[in-house]
């Protein structure tokens, strides 16, 4: 089963951002997932797919 993400999750990386941060913040959802970098803010969108294999796991998912 694939996983749910929403916006406002803290999702960390397989890979270091070149900043040396991994843990990114979800800022859109949907077929194209936009995720911003917490310590530099740097904003990088990717398709879905890539996404979720960059993704090793959820830090915290958003307030309900």
């Amino acid at each position: 089963m694939a996983r749910q993400f929403f916006v406002g999750d803290i999702i960390e990386t397989r890979k270091k951002h070149p900043c040396g941060n991994s843990q990114w913040e979800v800022t859109r959802v949907g077929a194209d997932m936009k995720m911003k970098c917490l310590k530099c803010g740097r904003i990088v969108m990717l398709d879905r797919e890539t996404f979720e294999k960059r993704v090793k796991k959820i830090i915290k998912q958003r307030e309900e």
